[in-house]
């Protein structure tokens, strides 16, 4: 085997190497301690930075060297903002004729109905579809009905259909109360009463299966016609029948909400001709059993207030101009307009 001389210069390359040895030995372990700890400006997903961190790096990017948990300032009072309801404005000019796509929504939707097992859900999409479509008053109006028909079964019902987006069921948990799971879900708590079947409130039972609907529902009043259009978020449920205001005192159109803290039960009202403070049951009131104060928002309502929905003592007044500019429905009609619009979230439209 070949050996170097025994010289100066072996014995100077010797000590070089053993340098060169001992730097590299360094760089091995300094590598080995990288990959253990991470990149110096490595930093994790909460953005702290670990490992090994640059004193200069240090005091512009993260003033201290270890993470610390910040408490975070209690947030300010929520401030609801009102948001139009995702419905057509105005429905579309009807047509002379029947137009030949409603048609083939409404066959399509039949044959749903009658399928077996029936496809309710898919059936009130397809109508609600062609709803917002331009027609003849024929169709529209087969439409309204059909709908009307279809909500009593997935709506008004207990039983909560496969591929409903609006309704579902929930679980009742320990300390549940009805009110605070139907302010969850933008609906009163009477129509998760009524549909559910719970004789009072405060018998609702932890552990048990309530059906839920994920409101808000939403009004369409047109003036011209005297019906209420009443939605679940973007589809049709119910057409109701109104009295609106007289000549002078017309219903404002634009754009409404329901007043916090303006539904309410055979309120007191004072007559705004008289001034005097009626009760129910007195000779002259005109709220009928049940009251929701509008909020004005938009268009001419605007800023304006002391206008609701209400019932009447005067049933043969639906239909016609005879408020002092209220909205006016049949009383039995009204409670269960009460039943659906919840305060602050559903919003009324009044159009031409």
């Amino acid at each position: 085997m070949a050996r170097y001389p025994s010289n100066s210069y072996g014995r100077r390359k010797g000590r070089n190497l053993k340098w060169v040895y001992g730097i590299s030995a360094l760089f091995i372990i300094a590598g080995v301690i990288t990959f253990i700890y991470g990149h110096p400006f490595d930093t994790n997903k909460e953005g702290t930075s670990t490992g090994l961190v640059n004193n200069n790096v240090d005091k512009v990017e993260n003033k201290t060297k270890t993470p610390t948990v910040v408490k975070p300032e209690p947030s300010p009072k929520r401030i609801e903002i009102v948001e139009e309801p995702k419905i057509s404005i105005i429905i579309p000019e009807p047509t002379a004729e029947p137009n030949v796509k409603v048609a083939e929504l409404i066959d399509e939707a039949m044959l749903l109905v009658n399928a077996t097992p029936s496809k309710i859900i898919e059936a009130r999409d397809r109508l609600n579809e062609a709803f917002s479509m331009s027609m003849n008053s024929v169709q529209r109006a087969v439409i309204k009905r059909r709908l009307s028909e279809l909500a009593d079964k997935w709506l008004f019902s207990r039983t909560v259909f496969p591929l409903d987006r609006f309704c579902s069921n929930y679980q009742v948990m320990q300390g549940d109360q009805l009110r605070a799971i139907s302010n969850q879900h933008k609906v009163p708590w009477e129509i998760l009463q009524e549909i559910n079947n719970i004789s009072r409130p405060e018998l609702l039972k932890a552990g048990g299966m309530i059906k839920v609907i994920h409101g808000p529902f939403h009004a369409k009043i047109y003036r011209s016609t005297f019906t209420m259009d009443l939605y679940l978020q973007n589809t049709f449920v119910h057409s109701f029948r109104v009295g609106l205001g007289l000549e002078g005192k017309e219903t404002p159109t634009g754009l409404w909400s329901v007043k916090q803290g303006g539904k309410l039960i055979k309120p007191p009202w004072s007559d705004p001709d008289t001034g005097k403070l009626l009760h129910y049951g007195d000779e002259g009131y005109a709220l009928g059993s049940r009251w929701i104060a509008l909020d004005g928002l938009g268009g001419e309502a605007k800023g304006r207030t002391g206008f609701g929905i209400h019932g009447t003592v005067e049933p043969e007044t639906i239909g016609t101009k005879s408020s002092k500019g209220c909205i006016r429905l049949h009383n039995g009609d009204v409670k269960k307009v009460y039943n659906l619009l919840t305060e602050v979230h559903s919003l009324v439209r009044v159009i031409d």
